[in-house]
């Protein structure tokens, strides 16, 4: 064959290679009733509000979110609670309510304790561009909660998507959250519902509860999770900036990366969460695990890529042009704007709701 020729082919091929994955991704995505590109609402639109709250939910609810994205715990008398962090200093005013008991686990307190507290005045105080006084006594949400919010408007009804955080904490917990769904009738249609860990035994545990249920185990690079080049988890590092020390960790190897793909197969998971570097790094950035070949192979295993967890619009292209299917924001308007599903919905603010 003519030289050129073949230099016009491997053009082609090149050119064509984004859509052949997007063609793919949307395909995989499509045969488990999940929107694509997927939009997922990371504890809410919580750029905006504070994480995992009320005023949240209901903002990604109203400007279009595919998924309202939650973490779940379970309080010592055994209530599905929507928390973050496994402590709860951060983000309440847990040190003032229970001084002698601020650093205790979520599993330590009743749903009557946790219910006693302000989950909304610290964000006020991390963001003062952005406070508002309605934010002060926000409760903390069961996942009930979170359902209604989800159920309240009939023309705007996101999914779920949640993960089991810190999951060895609470045994039983898989079982304890298909009652409460199978309860609320959300496992009657494919896709309405994922789960996400990044606890390989919990993956396997809610594959067995939930065989018919979408399964996400989200990757990370560490020492107990994808093994890095480098050897070493940030607190070991000694160094002081946590997104630069991210931004530089790759991988041990190519294989070890495959091999996460597999165990992520392997146990029932129709696709990855893998972590990304933001372009201006900061908060919430952290190793890039969307390089093309990255997601290429997920999805010659049948893999989706939901990645997360990503807010600018540079940041949305670079994904989108590395073939992700679905990305993690806490500004839903913005990656709405960004996918051209804007509506009247995009614009709405927190002016806009009752909470």
């Amino acid at each position: 064959m003519h030289r050129s020729l073949l230099h016009t082919l491997a053009l082609l091929v090149a050119l064509s290679a984004p859509a052949i994955r997007a063609e793919g991704g949307k395909t995989l995505a499509g045969a488990q009733g999940i929107p694509y590109p997927a939009v997922i609402a990371h504890r809410g639109a919580s750029y905006d509000a504070p994480e995992s709250t009320a005023p949240a939910y209901l903002l990604a609810r109203e400007q279009g979110a595919d998924y309202l994205e939650l973490d779940l715990q379970r309080t010592r008398d055994g209530v599905l609670v929507v928390v973050h962090d496994d402590v709860l200093v951060r983000t309440s005013n847990v040190a003032e309510r229970f001084p002698e008991r601020k650093n205790s686990p979520v599993s330590a307190f009743t749903l009557a304790e946790l219910k006693s507290l302000d989950a909304g005045s610290w964000f006020n105080h991390a963001y003062p561009d952005r406070a508002r006084a309605s934010f002060a006594k926000l409760p903390i949400l069961t996942l009930d909660e979170v359902i209604d919010i989800a159920e309240g408007n009939p023309g705007r009804q996101p999914g779920l998507y949640i993960e089991t955080k810190v999951p060895g904490q609470f045994p039983g917990i898989e079982q304890d959250l298909k009652a409460r769904l199978d309860a609320r009738g959300w496992l009657d249609r494919p896709g309405r519902v994922v789960l996400q860990t990044f606890d390989r035994k919990s993956l396997a545990l809610l594959h067995e509860a939930m065989p018919q249920v979408p399964k996400i185990l989200l990757l990370w690079v560490g020492t107990q999770a994808i093994a890095p080049a480098s050897g070493q988890d940030f607190a070991a590092s000694g160094e002081p900036d946590k997104a630069a020390f991210y931004a530089r960790q790759q991988p041990r190897e190519k294989a070890e990366f495959l091999r996460w793909l597999d165990l992520a197969k392997q146990g029932g998971a129709i696709g990855t969460g893998p972590s990304a570097t933001r372009t201006a790094l900061g908060e919430q950035s952290y190793a890039d695990l969307i390089q093309p070949w990255m997601n290429q192979a997920s999805h010659e295993r049948g893999l989706l890529v939901h990645v997360y967890t990503l807010d600018e619009p540079v940041d949305f292209d670079k994904a989108m042009k590395a073939g992700v299917d679905g990305i993690f924001t806490n500004r839903t308007s913005e990656l709405m704007r960004f996918y051209q599903r804007s509506t009247r919905s995009e614009s709405v603010t927190l002016d806009d709701l009752d909470y």
